[in-house]
């Protein structure tokens, strides 16, 4: 079993960090702490594809000397996969990021309690 840990190193780290990131998000009452163990999460999730998606010894598929044998080269679906998922989740942290500088300037706090209570106030 130990030796098994030590040969997947990277998933375990990847696993790690989810759990990091995960728990960051539950427990922590600041928005930009939930924001920052959602990117944990994510970085996770694209080091997890990334280890899966490579194979030792092989190359990137970029065909160099006309070679076109698949065996020589990985997978370059993990690989899109990781690019895609940064552009979305740059693009998902910049609209949270935006959205607590709004809740910021209206409430004059990121504790989540006391915006859910002005809210509630608000509401009454």
């Amino acid at each position: 079993m130990g030796s098994n840990l030590l040969v997947n190193y990277e998933s375990v780290t990847a696993v790690i960090l989810f759990g990091i990131g995960f728990t960051n998000l539950l427990l922590q009452k600041n928005l930009i702490k939930k924001i920052i163990g959602l990117n944990i999460m994510d970085t996770a999730v694209y080091l997890l594809l990334a280890t899966q998606g490579y194979i030792e010894g092989r190359m990137a598929p970029i065909i160099v000397n006309g070679n076109t044998d698949p065996s020589l080269y990985i997978n370059p679906v993990p690989s899109g996969l990781v690019l895609t998922g940064i552009v979305v989740s740059v693009s998902v942290s910049a609209l949270m990021l935006a959205l607590t500088i709004r809740l910021y300037k209206r409430y004059h706090t990121l504790n989540l309690d006391e915006i859910l209570r002005h809210i509630q106030k608000e509401g009454h």
